[in-house]
């Protein structure tokens, strides 16, 4: 057996243990947590900080990871997007290369599950080696061309049926964003999951998606254009997109919306009353990296929201570090509280990849990690709260 102690254990499912004790196994399955007075405080190892279970990335695109710093910031998400589709000039070393380093380093940053984007197969043998469990998303997208689905589909069919789900990964097959598939593609899609798959799609991240579907503005037309595929026949629906992917979208699976940047009450209203499955996943720095903007986190607050975090990929972010998006949240909206922050960045992404039973909450029969966040603030009513100096070190 193994025990670890600090000034507080954060189990997440629970209320807070001030010295308690986390014991586990050499496997790292958590067998109890229970008050440091009752054990040899020999046999514990003790730390200053305090202890959580391990982070769930649960929006990332790790086959973009060798883009790193080669898009600028805060060109909007439509250059972005076409820088994205343009860099294709890198050797496949290089980029192999970045996957394997950029999947060392989610570890070695506290994080224990990858919610991942697949567009190819590039991550696969990545995947296979990797200390984390990965629920790997196999993106699919044909420019809302209904005539081009079927032909996508056959595309993308083969990164579906390569991906590995050794060591308890998962996969699915998912719509890009609601600006990029068909409703022929929707229904394709839907056909490759089963019944308790989880469904991701990007949602609201510009004021440009919404517009397109109210009232067919924005840059979408012209951008599509330049990559000639016109949207001569596209009608619009005169709602916001979201409203257009859950017409499209199963609501008995769980349903992970993708940043939200610009998604509103009634947006959110509207999915809970659609689905009882859905999550909504958060990326900061990518928000702040692409667009200069993050979502309005009251409104999921008060919609009592099941909110995940994730840090998209190294071409929109400057690190893959949940702790990090943690503390950006905190620096521009700190009425989200460090435990609301800490649920949504173990126990509702486990929950929102089908984890649950192992990761996210430290409980008696998960193996979930364990990290030991250092250098908080311990405010005088005895909350903390994160700063710039709070660092992560995992121990299991």
């Amino acid at each position: 057996m193994y025990k670890f102690s600090a000034d507080c254990i954060f189990p997440v499912a629970g209320p807070p243990v001030p010295q308690g004790v986390v014991i586990t196994n050499e496997q790292g399955k958590v067998l109890a947590v229970e008050p440091r007075h009752r054990h040899d405080i020999t046999t514990v190892q003790i730390f200053r900080g305090i202890i959580v279970p391990g982070f769930i990335n649960a929006h990332c695109h790790l086959e973009l990871s060798h883009l790193k710093g080669r898009i600028a910031t805060g060109v909007g998400l439509l250059p972005f997007l076409q820088d994205v589709v343009t860099l294709r000039d890198i050797p496949q070393e290089e980029i192999l290369h970045a996957i394997s380093k950029a999947d060392t380093d989610m570890y070695e940053a506290g994080i224990t599950a990858v919610g991942d984007i697949s567009n190819k197969l590039d991550t696969t043998a990545a995947k296979d080696r990797s200390r984390m469990r990965y629920y790997t998303f196999v993106e699919m997208f044909d420019f809302l061309q209904d005539d081009h689905a079927e032909a996508m589909f056959r595309h993308y069919l083969p990164v579906w049926e390569g991906q590995s789900t050794k060591h308890g990964n998962r996969k699915s097959a998912v719509p890009h964003a609601p600006y990029t598939v068909s409703p022929r593609l929707f229904r394709l899609i839907g056909q490759l999951n089963s019944p308790d798959a989880t469904v991701s799609i990007h949602n609201q991240e510009t004021p440009h998606e919404d517009e397109l579907f109210r009232c067919k503005g924005g840059g979408f037309p012209e951008f599509f254009a330049g990559f000639q595929k016109p949207l001569h026949h596209f009608q619009p629906t005169g709602q916001t997109s979201i409203h257009y992917a859950m017409t499209h979208l199963n609501p008995a699976q769980r349903t992970l919306f993708v940043h939200n940047t610009l998604t509103q009450q009634e947006d959110i209203a509207a999915a809970h009353a659609w689905s009882k499955h859905v999550f909504w996943a958060t990326c900061p720095n990518a928000n702040l990296y692409i667009e200069n903007r993050l979502p309005q986190y009251r409104y999921f607050l008060d919609a009592q929201a099941r909110v995940c975090i994730g840090t998209d990929s190294l071409s929109s972010n400057w690190q893959l570090s949940i702790l990090e998006e943690m503390k950006t949240i905190a620096r521009y909206q700190s009425f989200v509280s460090f435990e609301t922050l800490l649920k949504w960045a173990t126990l509702n992404g486990a929950l929102a990849l089908g984890f649950e039973a192992d990761l996210g909450s430290i409980e008696p029969g998960k193996t979930p990690g364990l990290n030991l966040l250092e250098k908080l603030a311990l405010l005088p009513d005895g909350s903390y709260v994160l700063t710039q100096d709070t660092s992560v070190r995992r121990l299991i």
